[in-house]
């Protein structure tokens, strides 16, 4: 089940070059951030040692490795990731349903026969650095992002994921479709008076709280902070007031 609490709501990106920068992040975030994305920059400079680094600090692990590729391979990452330990896994819905199959099922035998707990599956819908005009003069997608992002999140549902990765433009959308069980994860969070960096389609943490995202996932506007405690907390209260 999604978490409730905002302090489990929020999921801070160690988007960071090596495991020094990240031991510094968890330690000036320890008490007050209790899960943590890991992405292929991290991942691919430190690998497991990475999710350890994480998890020996009683955080949990988002392994956010966005898994594309033929199913019986992205099978075999999933199994692998599971053994790991991490909370959240993320596959990418364009890889079709074959291959979100063999994520789902590969999760769930993993878990079982590790005598682990289950990862929450979730599928990459669109990224929110893709505005409608690449999707559909680079990629080809007819559909606006809203409607496409919906469609790979049903499309994922039905292969037996647990959620979806969305941006918050998507959010309510995806929400009001497919209900208060389906996990929706949310990037793109800006508070109020920060730059967009490279991403196009963002909110603020009240705004994607409000459209029904169960976690929020910050990097830059903390981890790029003066002050990343007082920055983390300042989303906290925002996400408790929404």
């Amino acid at each position: 089940m999604p978490a409730r609490e905002p302090k489990d709501r929020l999921v801070v990106a160690l988007d960071v070059e090596n495991l020094g920068q990240a031991e510094t992040l968890l330690d000036r975030l320890q008490g007050v951030v209790s899960t943590w994305k890991i992405g292929s920059r991290l991942y691919t400079a430190a690998g497991p040692a990475a999710v350890e680094l994480v998890q020996k600090r009683g955080g949990s692990v988002f392994l956010d490795l966005k898994f594309h590729d033929i199913p019986h391979t992205v099978a075999g990452s999933v199994r692998e990731a599971t053994r790991l330990g991490v909370g959240m896994l993320t596959v990418h819905a364009s890889g079709g349903s074959p291959m979100l199959t063999a994520a789902a099922e590969a999760a769930r035998e993993a878990a079982r026969e590790l005598n682990v707990p289950k990862p929450l599956c979730l599928a990459v819908t669109v990224l929110t650095s893709l505005s409608r005009a690449l999707l559909q003069r680079e990629l080809n997608v007819p559909l606006a992002v809203e409607g496409h992002a919906l469609h790979l999140a049903r499309l994922a549902r039905d292969a037996g994921l647990d959620g979806s990765v969305s941006s918050p433009e998507e959010t309510r959308t995806i929400r009001n479709a497919l209900g208060r069980e389906w996990v929706i994860v949310t990037p793109g969070v800006r508070p109020a008076g920060s730059g967009a960096d490279d991403q196009v389609r963002v909110a603020t943490p009240e705004a994607a709280i409000r459209a029904g995202a169960d976690y929020l996932v910050v990097g830059r506007p903390i981890t790029a902070a003066a002050d990343p405690k007082a920055a983390a907390l300042a989303i906290l209260e925002a996400i408790a007031r929404a």
